[in-house]
């Protein structure tokens, strides 16, 4: 194993919009790839790929525009073929760009030189040389990647590897652009270019660009960490081509929980992780699968009985990564029937309620009912429930009222759909109507007038739980209040009614925080 200095920092490109931009459906205008580079900044990538300018107008100028609000600590870096009107096309969009580089793609698997480009390896060879030799000429930084390495032979790929670096190149990139490649004999390979990279020029790092075609993207890339890779290139949420790319956010909480073992760091704002992936996902279109590794809806949500006892006596117990370290809402104990006593109390505590010693098993039985009714309960429900119990079976310790939707009607027509709600919190009761741009947005409205509290929607999901006329729907919220985030969520058989609860569910968060 290559023994590598444990201060070795770990460059991370980002190439979401550029790769991640291919995936079906997520093509994004110019003020899209503006808001997505922006939040790009605030994560503090070392390097941004952010397209493809020969390809269109549209693109060098999305790559031009970009490359002027990108500062001197981030490379930006645009893709293109090694042929000379393609690099015209880098430097003219970029060279107005305070730290700029060219990134050169060429196939060197026997299939692309013989299949794609009909020609004999040496004369692919001599391309590569050529077009590094003519970037060199118009900038410093230049990335050469090797198309379909992992399917190369290794003999071939180090006499382009030793050409191109002679020839001037400053970044070489190993891909697995088909995701062909397994961990074992990636790291490998990895560990066999890196010790005659470092012979031949030790300046130049060692990348690679990693596919998830068969589900190892980001054990590839740990993989060529581990054997000396100095540099990786990723995309938000692992979104891509096909299957899509190395996901970020798992290489680099990866590296971050065992930096001795990968021996190094990247210098990744971990809390803009989180909020990175909403965005991305809010202006692709590309909702993040459920149980995604760090980003996904359920990273940090609990609801087996066991696992919800030992996070209440201890959050080392199952979680290894603290939500507030990569900027996601607070850890989440999901009531289900499969949730104990343990954590049922403690829910009921936190909103307020103490049940006496006679009557926790009786109430523990109706929760359950309801739990099998509803297969998931949050607040709201719990507080319906409570209500049915007479004064003497509940001491109410609460600090603060929270909020209730009361009643609500929403007349949606083709013109201006108008909500009217009426939420109650104690002995108030607020009742405002507000129109939308759609019947969701109208119920919202209304509902953040009544309750004075300026929240933010940030996402809003649904999803169906269970099938026909008398199915169940799911909402999930996120809103942002004073820069935080808080989720609310509801399951209703009326997916209206859902999203209003859902949203009174995220407020009494905010409520609950601001008067502890």
């Amino acid at each position: 194993m290559n023994c590598v200095n444990s201060s070795r920092k770990i460059y991370v490109l980002d190439t979401t919009l550029r790769d991640g931009e291919q995936v079906p459906g997520a093509k994004l205008n110019l003020e899209e790839k503006m808001e997505v580079a922006k939040q790009l900044i605030r994560l503090q990538v070392d390097m941004m790929e952010v397209g493809f300018p020969s390809s269109s107008k549209g693109d060098f100028e999305a790559v031009r525009a970009i490359s002027k609000i990108v500062g001197k600590d981030i490379t930006v870096t645009a893709l293109g073929r090694a042929v000379k009107s393609d690099i015209d096309a880098i430097y003219e969009s970029l060279k107005e760009a305070s730290s700029p580089m060219i990134h050169i793609v060429l196939g060197s698997s026997g299939v692309h030189i013989q299949k794609k480009f009909n020609k004999t390896p040496q004369e692919v060879l001599a391309m590569g040389v050529e077009a590094v030799k003519y970037a060199k000429k118009l900038m410093p930084m230049v990335q050469y990647s090797l198309e379909d390495a992992s399917r190369s032979s290794f003999d071939y790929m180090w006499q382009t590897i030793e050409a191109v670096v002679k020839a001037g190149a400053t970044i070489i990139n190993i891909t697995d652009t088909v995701g062909f490649a397994v961990p074992e004999e990636f790291g490998s390979l990895i560990y066999r270019i890196n010790d005659r990279l470092k012979n031949l020029n030790p300046n130049v790092l060692l990348s690679v660009h990693c596919h998830n075609d068969t589900g190892l993207a980001t054990a590839n890339t740990l993989a060529a960490i581990r054997n000396g890779a100095d540099k990786i290139e990723c995309t938000i949420n692992g979104i891509g081509e096909r299957a899509g790319n190395t996901s970020l956010e798992e290489v680099v909480m990866g590296i971050k929980l065992h930096p001795e073992y990968y021996n190094g760091y990247t210098t990744i704002k971990t809390k803009e992780i989180y909020p990175t992936s909403r965005t991305v996902s809010a202006i692709m279109g590309i909702d993040v699968q459920v149980n995604k590794a760090i980003t996904g809806e359920n990273a940090f949500a609990h609801s087996s009985g066991i696992h919800q006892d030992g996070l209440l006596k201890s959050k080392k117990v199952y979680e290894i990564i603290e939500p507030e370290d990569i900027g996601a809402p607070p850890m989440e104990l999901v009531l289900t029937a499969r949730s104990g006593r343990h954590a049922f109390m403690h829910i009921i505590e936190k909103l307020g309620y103490q049940i006496i010693e006679s009557q926790r098993e009786s109430v523990y039985s109706d929760f359950l009912k309801m739990a099998d009714q509803k297969k998931e309960v949050y607040d709201y429900d719990l507080e319906i429930l409570m209500r049915q119990y007479p004064e003497e079976t509940l001491k109410r310790e609460r600090k603060v009222d929270l909020w209730e939707l009361k009643d609500f009607e929403v007349i949606y027509n083709t013109k201006i759909p108008v909500a009217t709600v009426s939420v109650k919190k104690g002995d108030r009761v607020s009742s405002k109507t507000q129109n939308g741009n759609g019947a969701i947005d109208a119920l919202y409205s209304a509902i953040v007038e009544a309750v004075e509290i300026p929240v933010t929607l940030l996402e809003y999901r649904i999803h169906n739980i269970s099938r026909g006329k008398e199915g169940l729907g799911k909402v999930s919220i996120q809103i942002l209040y004073e820069g935080v985030l808080y989720e609310g969520k509801a399951i209703e058989k009326d997916i209206i009614r859902a999203s209003g609860i859902a949203l009174i569910n995220a407020i009494n968060k905010v409520l609950q925080i601001i008067n502890e």
